[in-house]
């Protein structure tokens, strides 16, 4: 039987910052998420770990308000919740402050220079602020994506494979970045292949199989399953998770 350190549906600790349950989505005959749960304390970093197709995107875009599931309710309106894509919506011949503050008008958010001014200095892009973002490195326009999506100073930031395309170096001051962010209080909701990013970051990790939650848990409970190993126990947990939907299907 999969492991499952945290039945879904069950009981969430107090104050949440995001908390979804039972979500179901279906595309004609496809059923992409099938009774999913979710949770996320303030200053908590939960890692969604799965294959390819196991409904982590899905199931980001239903959080952050851009589908709507078929069944099942999200806790948060979508003005609370910033949602950082895996491409960027970037303006690459507009400065890094030039596209902050489009953004910021298009939400609609109060005192948008001051926000803007603000969110530079947050992400470290304060030297860069009047430089095309076309010029900028890849860690460097992640990190005016990450920007973007906290605009509107949500509690809960919600991200789609964040380090992706990123070299090592750009890579740990992005996790820099979005530590300080747990740090201040939000929730940090993350989409990642990479088992050690989820291992060395995370407070805990929900591994989606075919749609369903396997496993949600500390990165060490589910190591254990596999004597400390947790790309092995990743592994094994999907290999059986898949047997059993086949068997059942």
């Amino acid at each position: 039987m999969p492991a499952d350190a945290t039945a879904p549906g069950g009981p969430a600790p107090h104050g949440d910052a995001l908390r979804a349950e039972g979500l179901v989505r279906r595309y004609g005959d496809r059923v992409a998420l099938d009774d999913v749960a979710l949770r996320a304390a303030p200053g908590e970093v939960v890692a969604l770990l799965g294959p390819n197709g196991a409904g982590k995107t899905t199931l980001l875009s239903l959080l952050a308000g851009l589908q709507q599931p078929d069944a099942g309710h999200v806790g948060l309106s979508p003005r609370q919740v910033g949602w950082v894509p895996q491409q960027a919506a970037l303006y690459r011949r507009l400065t890094v402050r030039e596209n902050l503050a489009l953004f910021a008008r298009l939400d609609g958010i109060a005192d948008a220079d001051a926000r803007v001014e603000r969110m530079l200095a947050e992400a470290d892009l304060a030297d860069r602020a009047d430089d095309r973002v076309g010029a900028l490195s890849g860690g460097g326009q992640q990190r005016v994506n990450i920007a973007i999506g906290l605009l509107a100073d949500p509690p809960v930031v919600l991200l789609d494979e964040p380090s992706s395309s990123l070299d090592p170096r750009q890579r740990e001051r992005m996790w820099r970045f979005l530590a300080g962010l747990a740090r201040a209080g939000r929730a940090v909701v993350y989409a990642t292949h990479d088992v050690g990013e989820a291992e060395r970051y995370a407070d805990r990790v929900v591994v989606l199989v075919a749609g369903r939650v396997a496993f949600s848990g500390t990165p060490a409970a589910l190591a254990a399953t596999a004597a400390g190993d947790l790309l092995r126990a990743f592994v094994d947990l999907v290999e059986a998770t898949s047997t059993d939907a086949e068997a059942t299907s």
